[in-house]
Order: structure tokens, then sequence, then C-alpha cells
């Protein structure tokens, strides 16, 4: 053979690029793996990307900021473009986040894009985490996971407050002073949390610059490798859909990854780019040139954390000023209660799911969603956490709602501590009690057909409401839901007469499975002899 005929038949360079590249890394065996790969289409599994591709922009943008802020707490004398500061002695942070915003090419925007894409970024975890609970999409084998993404949403509270703190503006000021109160009012260990947290006195010299490495470096650090292991167990365990015709336990059905899935979801990051570029350029937050630089002496009017962090400070603010002094000691129990609150309530969401484990002694795989209706008790819990959440959310602003609506500041502070007892309870069996309903109406429409609208008269002179019959796939979709039975215990007595001791623990459990599962707590939907016989005119008009 020619050395002409060699150089014919010899591969383009990508082809060979990529010959070496699955030769050592094994990228075809993989791409033809997980490229089609099947992934359900509902709007609801959009919130997640949500939270991604605004985590996205966050990072882009924030590493954009970088180039331009000192994270330094030298004091400095302001000569920068904007006018009404010149003169004034503040941080270099704080001059250099001013430069960032009136001097550096689009910088404005950018702090803008920044801070609005971490809000949306958590408001879409929050919406994305409460989708999971209340479709019960946290069931095995996504326990992990489930505690992955509350991770996930807990660091970005943390990540969002070191991230608002940099500036060292008077508003972040005002809740790092906030945040140092509370732990200072940690019994013994307190002033050495503060000591290390500031490096000395507050506010020390030296905080923004450890602010600094938290929030670039350590959390976002934390949450890069949370997300990657998230979404690589959403891959292996493949993903939830919701009960219809020809979806299982076994498969998904939706579309392959390569290329419907992608070019949808390329499409979508823009979309949710340019929403945020689009809110950051009309909506103004965080004006630091409006509030000045932190001074110790001073407090800003209005100062109000960012919203997923408003309700530890409700707690704070509602709570009675209670001290106890001890061996000439103070503990400062209208602040520390709070602080121990305030994880007790992010932890009571996160371990729900394997309560329900224990509750149902279910240790299947689940790949079907519930319908949130379908699991009254566990949707009245969720919406009586966020009721608990919101309701400290009112507490944290109580100010602003006082002055917005010419409202007492004592009667919003009283009705703060009245619903944090008597809200979660309240939603807890409204919440219920629709569920409950909305069952009884889906039972209602698989025995009885939909309402057409249409009023019949039968030859008797009677009128009645014609029902049209639901197609099978909507059968399917009201009937596809599995109904626990409560445990039960059994006899207590052996057939010889002899007392079996019940553990507390198995106690425990039937009640709560019971009041889970009893009677009275769901509606038992329709059999097929109760469909036959509706359906073939028996009991009918």
């Amino acid at each position: 053979m020619s050395t002409n005929d060699a150089n014919k038949r010899k591969a383009p360079a990508g082809e060979r690029v990529a010959d070496w590249a699955d030769g050592r890394l094994g990228i075809y065996s993989l791409a033809k793996t997980n490229m089609r790969k099947i992934f359900p289409d509902h709007w609801s599994f959009m919130l997640g990307e949500v939270a991604l591709y605004s985590f996205i922009v966050v990072i882009l943008t924030g590493v954009y900021l970088t180039l331009f802020f000192h994270p330094s707490m030298n004091e400095v004398e302001y000569h920068g473009s904007y006018v009404p500061m010149q003169g004034v002695l503040m941080s270099e942070a704080f001059a250099s986040t001013l430069d960032i915003s009136f001097d550096v090419r689009g910088g404005l925007l950018i702090r803008q894009i920044h801070h609005w894409g971490a809000l949306i970024f958590l408001a879409a975890m929050m919406v994305h985490m409460m989708r999971v609970f209340f479709t019960g999409a946290f069931r095995k084998p996504r326990e992990i996971n489930w505690l992955f993404g509350f991770l996930l949403f807990v660091l970005g509270m943390f990540t969002g407050f070191t991230g608002y703190s940099l500036p060292d503006d008077l508003l972040s000021g005002t809740g790092v002073r906030f945040m140092e109160g509370a732990i200072l009012s940690v019994p013994v260990v307190g002033t050495y949390l503060s000591m290390f947290l500031f490096g000395g006195e507050f506010p020390g010299g030296d905080f923004v610059a450890r602010f600094y490495s938290v929030h670039i470096l350590l959390l976002p650090g934390i949450m890069l490798g949370l997300l990657v292991a998230h979404l690589i167990l959403v891959f292996y365990h493949k993903h939830t859909q919701f009960a219809g015709p020809g979806r299982t336990e076994k498969n998904v059905v939706g579309m392959p990854l390569l290329p419907i899935y992608m070019a949808k979801a390329g499409g979508f990051f823009f979309l949710v780019f340019g929403v945020i570029a689009v809110i950051s350029a009309i909506a103004t937050i965080n004006p630091i040139w409006a509030l000045g630089p932190y001074r110790p002496d001073q407090v800003s009017t209005g100062a109000q954390p960012d919203w997923y962090m408003g309700f530890s400070e409700g707690l704070i603010r509602v709570m009675p000023g209670w001290e106890i002094n001890l061996w000439g000691h103070t503990l400062v129990l209208g602040v520390f209660i709070p602080l121990v609150i305030f994880p007790l309530v992010l932890v009571a969401i996160a371990v729900y799911p394997f309560v329900e484990s224990w509750v149902t002694g279910d240790k299947r795989e689940h790949h079907i969603l519930d319908r949130p209706r379908n699991a009254p008790t566990r949707t009245a819990f969720g919406v009586a956490w966020l009721t608990w959440y919101f309701v400290l959310l009112i507490g944290g602003g109580n100010d602003l709602w006082a002055t917005h609506f010419n409202l007492s500041i004592n009667s919003i502070t009283w009705f703060v501590r009245i619903f944090f007892f008597a809200g979660p309870v309240i939603a807890f069996i409204i919440t219920k009690r629709i569920c409950l309903g909305l069952q009884r109406r889906d039972r209602d429409k698989v025995l009885h057909g939909r309402e057409s609208g249409i009023i019949k008269r039968l030859p008797h002179g009677e009128f009645v409401e014609v029902h049209e019959p639901l197609t099978q796939e909507a059968l399917h979709t009201l009937t596809a839901h599995e109904q626990y039975k409560p445990t039960e215990i059994g006899p207590t007595v052996d057939e010889n007469g002899v007392e079996r001791k019940v553990p507390r623990s198995q106690k425990l459990r039937a009640r709560l499975s019971k009041a889970y599962y009893g009677e009275g707590n769901q509606i038992e939907k329709p059999t097929v002899e109760e469909y036959k016989e509706i359906t073939s005119g028996h009991g009918h008009h």
C-alpha cells in the first residue's frame, strides 16, 4: 500500500482525539449509557433546574466581582465617582464596593445579578424542596439525596449571609452585630466563638477577610461537592414520575437526555438568566451608597436580612427578654432560646422522611410520586412547617409591618408569639380536611364521572345533571395511589395467657401509624366492583 493511500484513509483530527480520550477515559461507553437516559416531562421538575441555573449565574458573577473587591477593613478616605461620599472615612471593603458600583464597567449590574441570583437560587431551592416533600420523592432510595438537598439549602443561607455582609455597609454591619449578639448568648463558649470569628472586640479588624474566605471558598466548595453528588444520585436512581398509563416503578416515560432534553435545558438556562438580568436591571437591591459605611454606634432604619434569614431574626424579635443570673454570670434566654430553636425548625423538615419510613415500615423503592391530597398527614405537616416559617418571617419584619400598615408593633409581636404555637396547628387541621375533601371528590368523579353542566329531564319529571365518564388515563391517575393500613401491635397475651411485653417504641409507632392511616385519615378509593356496579347502571337513575 502506498503512502498516499494511507494518508487518504487517515481519520480526521477530531475523531483521533475522541479515540485517544476513549482509550483512557471510556467516554464512548459512558456516553452510550447516559446520553440517552430518559427524563420525564413535567413543569414541576423544572424547579430544580431554576435552582441549578441561578447557582451557575451566581458563581459566574461572583468570580467577576472577586477581581475588583478588596476584603479589608483598613480605613481609607473615599475619593471616587460618587460625590456625596467623597471625603468620608470607610473600610477598603466598602470603598471597593462603591468602585464596583460606579467605576467598574457593568459592575453595578453584575452586583445586582449576583444578589438577585442568590435570592432566586434559595427561593427555587425552597420551592423545589417542598415539591419533593409533598410528592413523597424523598422515599427510598432517595433519603440521602434529600439530605444533600437540605444541606445545600442551609449552606446557601449562610453563604448568602456572609455575602451580603462583605460590603461593610450600615445594613450588613447591623446584621453582623445581630449575629454577634446571638453568639455571645451561648453559655461558656460564646465569648470564645466571638473572639475567634472577629479577631477581637466587635467589629474587630478581620471579619470581612474571614467572611470573604468562607464566602468564596469554603461554603461554595462544599456546595459544589454536594451539588455534584446530588446530580449523580439523580442519574443513578433515575428520575421520579407522576402516575399515569404505562408508568411503573421499573420504568421512566419521557424524553432522552440528548438531543431533546439538553436542547430544552439549554434554552431554559438562558431564559432563567434573562429573567434574573431583567429583574436586576429594573429593581435595585442593596444600595449601599444610600446607607453609608458601618459604624458601631449607628443602626440603619428598616434593617432586615434577606428573606431566607428573616425567620431567624423573627425568633429573637418576638422572644421576651428573659435573663437568668447564676454565679455572677448572665444567661440571656431571650437570645439563647431562639438560637436553639433556629436549627430545630430546619431539622424538623430534614428528618421527616426517616420518621415516615419508620411509621409505615415500608422498605420498598418508590419511583412513582404521590399526589399531595393522597398523603394528607404528610401534606398537612409540610403546610404547618411553612406556616411556622412564614409566621416567624412576619416577626422578623415587625417594624416594617407596623410602619407600612399603621399597626402597633406590640400587637404584631403578640400575634407572632401566639401563632408561633397556634398557626401550625390550625394549618395542619385545615390542610388535612382539604386533602380529605379532595379525596372524596376524586372518589365521586371515578364512580359518577365528570359533571358536564348539562341538565336533563327524565320521563317521570325529575331533573338530573348528565355526568360524562372519565377517560382511562384519568381513571388511572385517580386510583393509582397506594393506601397503607395502620400498623397493629397484635395480641398482648399469647395462647397460654402469658402477657407479652411490647416495647414503647412499637406502641409509639402503632399510635403514629393509626394517626397517619387510621379511620378518618384517608378516604378509601373505589374498588373495581364498585366502579362496575355504578357504570353498569345499578344504583343509577
